[in-house]
């Protein structure tokens, strides 16, 4: 196809960001398909950014909901907010306008808040187990272990070290070099197409990589079973099944949740590298890039009485305001 010896473009990260773009693939060239896709993908995205918006102002204008797992909650899905709109604004360009193309600065930016934003979720999920304990299996204790000053003190630490530790990455992202024709067979940047690009070695990017990820979603992953392996065991000792089911209640939204987060990321990331698993893995993608946002408000508004309780206080305070 290209006669002679192929022609490289090596691009050095000082005019990366101004002379040079990648291209994303996405899904499809057809026209037809394209339009049914970018009408499905604006639906989710709308659903996911109401659905979460409307959990943090129910959280934000009713006292009761002031406790500390609807706090990690509104941590939650303001995460979800932010980790959507992240990549779907851009996905849906590239399926209806064609709009293909990303700055080399802008691709580094968007894997930077999505490395982050997921690894937050760990450990903002694994800080939540850890308040589901502490309520079960130490009620008596629980509002002097969990005051306010920790729970904040729980949820910044949370974000600040995702963020730190997936700068690491991105740094080292950015100082490789780039080569051959540009283009990122995906629909947002991730870091095996980035790599892939790279005409350097990549060794020591993708080992500090690979650490770190996994230290962000083992170490939750193993604080998570442990809480619930406990919490499983003090349910199963309270003599009445009323009571047993009462306590299940209050943590099987967020069981449920983490169920959803890891069997996404299990379900992506274990499908077999190789271009005949792509289309494969761009489907898997789509799992925790839609499904986990979406699921978060529509688990909790459709099993949590809490919730339902301040929902129909707002509709009754609007129709009240209305009359």
């Amino acid at each position: 196809m290209f006669p002679g010896k192929p022609r490289q473009v090596i691009l050095s990260w000082e005019n990366q960001s101004t002379t040079v773009e990648f291209v994303l693939r996405g899904f499809s060239s057809i026209r037809q398909l394209n339009i049914f896709l970018f009408m499905m993908f604006l639906i989710f995205y709308i659903l996911i950014i109401s659905g979460n918006i409307l959990i943090v102002l129910l959280v934000l204008f009713n006292r009761h909901l002031h406790t500390p797992m609807y706090f990690f909650l509104v941590n939650l899905s303001f995460l979800e907010i932010w980790y959507t709109s992240n990549i779907l604004p851009k996905m849906l360009l590239i399926i209806i306008a064609e709009q293909k193309t990303i700055s080399v600065a802008g691709c580094l930016a968007q894997f930077y808040f999505f490395g982050s934003l997921a690894a937050t979720e760990c450990l903002l999920l694994a800080v939540m187990a850890y308040d589901r304990y502490l309520a079960i299996c130490q009620s008596l204790y629980y509002p002097i272990l969990m005051t306010r000053p920790r729970c904040i003190s729980l949820a910044v630490s949370s974000w600040i070290c995702c963020f730190l530790l997936t700068a690491i990455t991105m740094v080292l992202l950015s100082r490789l070099t780039f080569c051959g024709l540009k283009e990122i067979d995906h629909f947002f940047c991730d870091f095996a197409p980035l790599v892939h690009l790279s005409c350097v070695d990549t060794s020591l990017t993708e080992t500090v990589a690979y650490a770190t990820s996994s230290a962000v979603t083992l170490v939750p992953f193993l604080l998570i079973t442990v809480s619930y392996s406990c919490i499983i065991a003090a349910i199963l000792r309270i003599p009445s099944g009323t009571g047993r089911q009462k306590a299940f209640s209050t943590c099987s939204s967020h069981l449920t949740m983490v169920t959803i987060f890891y069997g996404t990321l299990i379900a992506t990331y274990l499908v077999p590298s190789g271009n005949s698993s792509q289309l494969l893995r761009k489907g898997s993608s789509l799992l925790y890039t839609i499904l986990t946002p979406m699921s978060n408000p529509i688990i909790y508004s459709l099993r949590n009485r809490d919730i339902h309780e301040a929902m129909k206080k707002c509709l009754s305070k609007k129709s009240g305001f209305l009359r």
